[in-house]
């Protein structure tokens, strides 16, 4: 399948599990605190990754996500017309921790330049 076919794909399941999100009961996702950065599809459409943000405890949120994995298959199935639908992987996107990270360094770096400069 070709690479553009993949990302609308990608696109279209990261919209319609937002959406979905909101129909799940279980309160460690239901808080309102956990939404997709993004989804990623194999080329073989066997399998879908994807990233979650979650404010507050995400580990749980995963957990709460793995168990409504089926209900959300299901449901992805009947909003989008795939032959097969995707395996549900939901990993915990670290990229928001990865840029608190270098900004903190940054102001260090710049914070010392300041001292040196007085």
């Amino acid at each position: 399948m070709s690479n553009y076919n993949i990302s609308r794909l990608n696109e279209d399941v990261k919209r319609e599990l937002s959406a979905l999100l909101r129909e799940v009961k279980d309160p460690r996702v239901s808080s309102g605190l956990v939404s997709i950065s993004s989804c990623k599809l194999t080329n073989d459409l066997s399998y879908c990754k994807v990233y979650i943000i979650a404010l507050e405890n995400g580990e749980d949120a995963i957990k709460g996500l793995k168990n409504a994995a089926g209900f959300l298959k299901r449901q992805l199935g009947v909003r989008i017309k795939m032959r097969k639908m995707p395996e549900l992987i939901f990993e915990l996107d670290t990229s928001l921790d990865y840029y608190r990270h270098i900004e903190g360094i940054l102001d260090n770096l710049h914070e010392k330049d300041n001292t040196k400069n007085n």
